[in-house]
């Protein structure tokens, strides 16, 4: 894990969901989701996108929820590092800018299979490649997302996250190893405490 030596420690654990989450602007009210609205799990990731660790779990959490038959769904949360990693805020925001013409999920991969290339040239390519328009995702056009950016990170610092990838389950802070089958154990756990709740 990459972890913010300038991050303040948390005084409380706040509830991570994908219920939408309000920014400033009304535009932002919402969050990037992947997977089945309506899964009955739901992964919230702090992540940073020149992070190597959120790098590693991108294929982990994708293998966990494409086989998971609609149970799971991973909801991205912006957290650069600014300090370790130079370029994370204009990954994020170049993120956020693509998000908007539709293309989130599409550049996230794109960033991360690229971690060693995110300056404002390279990201400027993927937005080609991916037929975006490219002036949204760079400079000054990308600041206004910076809100958007903020607000997670903020989010972040209140929920105690210190570095990336940081997770919760379920509003849960989950503290084992990024594998499909750490995680399908922790969940499969979450399911029988909540079966033995409704007894």
């Amino acid at each position: 894990m990459t972890t913010d030596e300038s991050t303040p420690e948390a005084t409380s654990i706040a509830a991570q969901s994908a219920a939408p989450v309000s920014g400033h602007d009304p535009e932002f009210a919402f969050r990037w989701a992947y997977g089945n609205p309506e899964a009955p799990f739901t992964i919230v990731e702090f992540g940073d996108f020149e992070c190597p660790y959120c790098g590693a779990a991108k294929p982990v959490l994708a293998e966990l929820i494409n086989g998971s038959e609609g149970q799971v769904r991973l909801v991205w949360r912006h957290f650069p590092l600014f300090e370790p990693h130079p370029y994370a805020l204009t990954a994020a925001l170049a993120a956020e800018a693509a998000g908007h013409q539709g293309a989130f999920w599409p550049m996230a991969g794109l960033l991360f299979k690229n971690q060693d290339k995110l300056d404002d040239a390279s990201i400027v390519r993927y937005g080609e490649q991916l037929g975006l328009d490219t002036a949204r995702l760079v400079g000054d056009q990308a600041q206004r997302f910076a809100d958007a950016v903020r607000t997670d990170y903020q989010d972040g610092i209140d929920a105690g996250v210190h570095g990336t990838p940081t997770l919760f389950i379920n509003g849960e802070p989950y503290t084992d190893g990024v594998t499909v089958t750490d995680l399908r154990d922790t969940m499969g756990l979450s399911r029988k405490r909540a079966s033995r709740f409704r007894r």
